[in-house]
């Protein structure tokens, strides 16, 4: 059995490989694709040390030569754009267009055009010069950084092409991409033509490495290693938290995006202005891509009364009239079971679907579930299940202060929304609910579903635990995605031909400056 080479220390080899696997296409449920391995220690080890060399280049590379490299890199993409998108549409069954050919692959470029700029630019060092104190401050790059992408999202967020990747190399991070076993192919082209375009731009051989599959244990391993300077992951909660506790242990920071629930409340007033575009909205956005996204609609809070009822007939409705799509892989089908058996057996009901669909592939039934606020407060944690595909949860309160009783139980999510009339009482109405809701979710959202994420500066693709592993970061956006690959560095009396450029002095003694979107401020602290 020949199997695929890895991407070590510069160069295509074979792996020492403790085990083989292939992907499988989602939509016959057959095998797909060549072979790859399962690599052991080994590979790691020699990955880890190509890195640290790596990284000691870098560190002296100048931000134009990075950026080249990243603008180069999206170009290389572009040029293989049909062969890529092909090659994830047969391991995920997402739709080749416009899923993946018109959204997700332009957005994979574009969000390395951005990294690059920022590279270019250098405003992600946030440089801070005390010149009164002579005391100065920079962001600089941490050290190598392992990706560990998602499967639902082989292009924007794999581990060889996503942000994560687009932002520890633009802070000067080697990268060392763990591919998911969903779609290996696809990581793979990807980083022929990443490993490419550092040949192309004259980077560190080994500033792209590319691993298949670990075993569970060298996986732990790995995030734990002090060769490493952080982990960037997004997958289930299950995995991440078993990696984060490893890396825990041992200090190295861990960046997750674990699960999310994404609430929607939905006000009377605005049920009565607007009851069918709502419905249209939140069906749209809860059965795009089988609903795997994790920023998918997967709790509707709604206050009981007539507004409510129509709002859930429709929406029972509008489900069974939607074809169901295909779901990833046969783990995400059989989670999705067990998840809505769990919130059938908490005390949910279920309005329609339910069931898995015959086959070829993993097909589940458009599903919708009803349980009242008083249910839902006797049992939080069970009805906070994530049901990650084509699916959602509806929870009717008596009134105001039972539907801020259960925001107030609710975990953290990367998202929230709130749909509102234009009414003074629906108002007040919105800011006791915005109240309670605005601490539990990172992205707080009105009138619109929560499904899209745009690359921008602004953005918080993040949340409270257990939607992210800490509130504080964003795993979309240039530049604050790029400071989780960093660490602050720190110039007290540091004579000025030794520090570097960006903090050498630009203004009197007695003046603050800080680089902010682009350019430099002042503030007077005489």
């Amino acid at each position: 059995m020949q199997l695929q080479a890895v991407l070590v220390a510069g160069r295509w080899r074979p792996a020492q490989a403790v085990g083989h696997f292939r992907a499988v296409n989602p939509q016959t449920g057959e095998p797909c694709g060549p072979d790859y391995p399962v690599s052991s220690w080994h590979d790691c080890d020699q990955a880890l040390d190509a890195a640290c060399e790596a990284f000691a280049q870098l560190r002296r590379t100048p931000g134009e030569q990075i950026a080249r490299f990243l603008e180069r890199y999206a170009e290389r993409i572009e040029a293989r754009a049909e062969q890529i998108v092909q090659a994830a549409h047969e391991e995920t069954a997402l739709p080749v267009r416009p899923r993946l050919a018109e959204v997700e692959l332009p957005r994979t470029t574009g969000q390395l055009r951005q990294a690059a700029q920022a590279a270019r630019d250098g405003s992600w060092c946030r440089p801070t010069i005390d010149t009164k104190l002579n005391i100065r401050s920079i962001l600089a790059p941490l050290g190598p950084v392992c990706v560990m992408g998602p499967n639902n999202f082989p292009l924007a967020f794999g581990s060889a092409s996503g942000g994560d990747f687009a932002a520890a190399i633009a802070a000067g991070c080697p990268v060392l991409a763990k591919a998911h076993s969903s779609h290996p192919t696809t990581t793979r082209l990807f980083a022929e033509e990443a490993f490419e375009a550092v040949q192309e731009t004259g980077l560190p051989a080994a500033t792209v490495q590319l691993l298949y599959r670990l075993r569970h244990e060298d996986g732990l391993r790995l995030v734990a290693d002090p060769r490493l300077g952080a982990t960037g992951y997004t997958g289930s909660r299950a995995s991440g938290l078993k990696l984060k506790a490893a890396a825990d242990a041992a200090g190295r920071p861990i960046y997750l995006e674990l699960s999310s629930i994404n609430p929607v409340v939905i006000l009377p007033g605005a049920l009565q202005e607007n009851l069918e575009q709502i419905v249209q909205d939140f069906a749209t956005s809860c059965l795009l891509g089988c609903g795997q996204f994790c920023t998918n609609p997967g709790l509707v809070l709604l206050l009981e009364g007539e507004p409510a009822e129509r709002f859930i007939r429709q929406a029972v409705e509008r489900f069974e009239q939607t074809p169901p799509g295909v779901l990833l892989s046969g783990g995400v089908l059989e989670n999705l079971k067990a998840s809505v058996r769990l919130l059938q057996e908490a005390g949910a009901e279920l309005l329609t679907g339910g069931r898995e669909l015959p086959g070829p592939g993993f097909r589940y039934a458009n599903t919708l579930l009803r349980v009242s606020a008083a249910r839902f407060l006797q049992n939080p944690c069970e009805f906070q299940t994530e049901a990650f595909g084509n699916s959602s949860l509806m929870v009717t309160a008596a009134d105001a202060e039972q539907l801020c009783q259960v925001i107030d139980r609710l975990e953290g999510n990367l998202t929230g929304t709130i749909y509102a009339g234009s009414g003074q009482e629906e108002e007040q109405l919105y800011e006791q609910v915005a109240f309670h809701l605005r601490p539990r979710v990172g992205r707080l959202l009105n009138n619109k579903m929560p499904t899209g994420v745009a690359v921008t500066a602004a953005m918080n693709h993040g949340g409270p635990y257990p939607a992210t592993g800490h509130p504080h970061f964003t795993a979309v956006g240039i530049p604050p995605a790029i400071w989780r690959f960093t660490m602050l560095q720190c110039y007290d009396n540091v004579p000025q031909h030794r520090l570097p450029e960006a903090l050498r002095d630009r203004n009197p003694t007695g003046t603050l400056w800080r680089y902010v979107d682009g350019r430099w401020t002042q503030e007077d602290i005489a």
